[in-house]
């Protein structure tokens, strides 16, 4: 019997995708490193997933976030649209050195009505937390982010 209700929770898990709050991410995490905290990160490397982020997630435990990995580094401006959770937004260039911080930026169900979050300069990874977790590591601009070694270094159309 256990064997069969694990089979169907994989089955269910894997039909309802992002939407249920109950599965766990079928993405695999990587860890970076700000300031002296680490934490566990899904990785968002190609359009579509860039494109999802966190959209439609009901909570992300402490400690965890999404990388988002550019293919150039460029200005980058982020928006919250379907997203349900606060976020802290920061925003690294290529060198991996903090370029700004967006803090606390609110949850919006405005669709495309919802407002963008720049970066205040070049930007290639962009690192999501939940809001005030940025803020607490007290980053000045140029902090720099370290990876793990599973993480690309450049992202995908």
């Amino acid at each position: 019997m256990p064997l069969r209700f694990s089979f169907l929770a994989a089955l269910i898990c894997s039909a309802a995708g992002v939407f249920s709050t109950g599965c766990s991410s079928a993405t695999p995490t990587e860890q970076v490193t700000v300031g002296s905290k680490a934490f566990e990160v899904e990785i968002a490397d190609d359009f579509n997933e860039r494109a999802r982020g966190l959209m439609f997630r009901e909570h992300m435990r402490p400690g965890h976030g999404m990388l988002f990995v550019h293919e150039r580094e460029e200005p980058l401006a982020y928006w919250m649209k379907n997203t349900k959770i606060p976020l802290d937004i920061l925003y690294f260039d290529a060198s991996r050195r903090l370029v700004s911080i967006q803090k606390g930026v609110p949850p919006c169900s405005a669709g495309d009505r919802c407002p963008n979050y720049p970066s205040t300069g070049p930007a290639k990874y962009v690192l999501e937390l939940n809001a005030g977790e940025g803020q607490a590591l007290g980053l000045a601009a140029g902090a720099e982010i370290t990876f793990s070694e599973g993480i690309p270094e450049t992202g995908q159309p």
